[in-house]
């Protein structure tokens, strides 16, 4: 087993044990299920594709530490996550930021899957062009969902209140486009070049090995 596969088995192991401790007794059941349903879907895409279509290992270690981020959120509601409860009673802030974690996640980690799905599957190269198209893809999938929070909250009123976890603040839908607009941005500027590396092992394993389609960075 090579230093790739050992790390992907240990990053499943992870995620899969989160997702676990994640359901065992979460604070409202419905949250629960509609957070970690990002997390089942991912599962459910990557596994099949592993050996067809293997993701770089820096786009893997991002996606599991978004699919926490989203499991914790799961297991306690974005609004009521602990340490970020001490943190607000610390700082005397005016809301749990959980949330905004969350949604600046939901930019910088999207903009890496998008990226390396354009640069391995469309004639696109790094540039300008990559950059724009990347950051307004990231944040179409944030105005996305945010289109989901609010058909939740139409078809479940005020059940919906904790998927939600607008904590009273008439901008919060603005305010999470926004960090995932700067998450998206940050994370091609931050780690493109380390992006670009990675990309280019697999390019080589390829090359090399021109008869297999299962490659690892």
């Amino acid at each position: 087993m090579t230093r790739s596969h050992r790390l992907h088995a240990g990053l499943l192991a992870l995620v899969l044990a989160v997702l676990v401790w994640s359901g065992i007794a979460p604070r409202d059941r419905l949250t629960w299920a509609m957070e970690v349903a990002p997390v089942v879907i991912g599962l459910a895409l990557l596994l099949p594709t592993y050996r067809t279509f293997r993701l770089t290992d820096l786009l893997y270690v991002l996606i599991a530490f978004h699919a926490v981020i989203l499991m914790v959120g799961g297991k306690y509601t974005y609004a009521e996550v602990p340490p970020f409860n001490w943190l607000r009673d610390a700082w005397d802030l005016s809301r749990n930021h959980y949330d905004r974690v969350g949604h600046f996640v939901q930019g910088f980690v999207p903009t890496l899957l998008v990226r390396e799905l354009l640069l391995r599957t469309s004639p696109l190269r790094p540039g300008r062009w990559l950059f724009t198209i990347v950051a307004f893809s990231c944040l179409g999938f944030s105005a996305l969902y945010e289109l989901i929070e609010w058909t939740a909250a139409v078809l479940l009123g005020s059940n919906a209140d904790a998927f939600l976890a607008t904590q009273g603040d008439v901008w919060d839908t603005q305010k999470d486009m926004a960090l995932a607009l700067v998450g998206a941005l940050l994370g091609q500027l931050l780690l493109g070049r380390w992006h670009d590396r990675q990309l280019a092992c697999v390019k080589s394993a390829a090359q090399e090995f021109p008869l297999s389609r299962s490659v690892s960075p």
